[in-house]
């Protein structure tokens, strides 16, 4: 069977570990869509050539683009500077017990909506962003002054020395009584930053389609850790489980199309499932179709009925490297001044992935599509 028909990562490139001494991390966020300003720019130029009596008519059509803009523009920095507010409201309480639901309200946002909205941008959960941090202000508290470890780990939150010492250990690589000495190297984990620009001005096609009910089958992997880590076990996950990916893709009687499904999202990680969509008789008789033995590889994977904002990204032989960054667009660009936010519902990814042996115009036409679940803002 030919190897070529599985969607396959780019290959395999030397990883740099990201060091998490930085000066305070900022995003960007930029304004949507393009035609907004391209509207503008093309209003002026036309009410130029035109009388008197025609340049009165473009006056109200600029008139209306510009309001089009200033609305589109109010929304996303309103939005922004939620979302800076819920940071602000997380740093402000960093040594207490974090009310997810309270620092959501500050971005008038549900506690679900804010967190996959951070993860997606950030590249890390909440939970991770707020560990670190504490463990940043620890070191940095345990280097300048005579405090007690016990005490810096009640303050943390941590619950013993023991645990704090693992986690202090894990993060910056010395014991917390070893940072106190004379050239201990410490790692810092700077707060975050949210910036609004003007720049960029893409347009970024997109559907809003709402699918019914669709029944999955599939097999799913726990991934858990920093992006980093996360990145490193979908590919491992890809390359170790082959013969389950022909299994359903051959139950399927597609080589071209497959399914990543994303649910279970809290702080240490979510589950990621490589799925098919199979005729109703094949979903209902696994054991018949493969044996008992081997239809234990395999679950059912429900995802209820929702409207999803579906976009994809440019075809190319490897549209994996474009994907992470078609996903920050749709949240930062479009989700800010839809009147949508993130639903809590499965995430789902279509790989479009070509596969004709000698013909480089298929392989290089493949693509991916991004499936965000989307409900009404309050």
């Amino acid at each position: 069977m030919n190897r070529g028909i599985i969607p396959v990562k780019e290959p395999l490139r030397k990883r740099h570990e990201r060091s998490l001494a930085v000066p305070a991390k900022s995003i960007a966020f930029y304004a949507p869509p393009g035609h907004f300003l391209g509207g503008f720019f093309a209003a002026i130029l036309v009410a130029g050539d035109l009388s008197d009596c025609t340049q009165h008519k473009a006056s109200g059509k600029l008139a209306r683009i510009l309001l089009q803009y200033r609305h589109a523009r109010r929304d996303i920095t309103d939005w922004v500077e939620g979302l800076q507010r819920a940071i602000d409201y997380i740093e402000d309480h960093i040594t207490e017990t974090i009310d997810y639901n309270m620092a959501a309200a500050q971005s008038f946002s549900s506690s679900y909506h804010f967190q996959r909205v951070f993860s997606i941008l950030c590249g890390f959960t909440l939970g991770e962003y707020i560990r670190n941090r504490r463990l940043s202000l620890a070191g940095a508290e345990l280097a300048a002054g005579e405090a007690k470890v016990i005490d810096i780990a009640l303050k943390y939150g941590y619950e013993s020395p023991d645990s704090f010492a693992r986690a202090f250990q894990k993060f910056h690589g010395i014991l917390p009584s070893q940072a106190r000495s004379n050239g201990s190297r410490l790692k810092s984990f700077s707060r975050l930053v949210l910036k609004f620009s003007l720049e960029g001005g893409n347009v970024m096609s997109y559907r809003m389609e709402k699918k019914a009910e669709m029944v999955f089958t599939g097999y799913k992997r726990r991934f858990t850790g920093t992006p980093a880590d996360r990145e490193e076990q979908e590919d491992n996950f890809y390359r170790s489980t082959r013969t389950n990916q022909y299994i359903l893709k051959g139950l399927a009687h597609d080589c071209d199309t497959g399914y990543n499904i994303m649910t279970g999202y809290d702080d240490e990680g979510y589950d990621f499932y490589i799925a098919s969509l199979l005729d109703p008789w094949s979903t209902g008789h696994l054991s018949e179709e493969l044996g008992a033995a081997d239809a234990k590889r395999f679950e059912k994977i429900t995802v209820p009925e929702a409207t999803y904002l579906i976009c994809e990204t440019e075809k190319a032989r490897y549209p994996t490297k474009l994907f992470a960054e078609l996903r920050k667009k749709a949240v930062s660009e479009w989700l800010p001044s839809s009147g949508y936010e993130l639903a809590s519902a499965p995430e789902i990814s279509v790989y479009h992935w070509f596969y004709r042996r000698g013909e480089p115009q298929v392989n290089n036409a493949r693509y991916i599509e991004l499936w965000l679940p989307i409900v009404k803002r309050d």
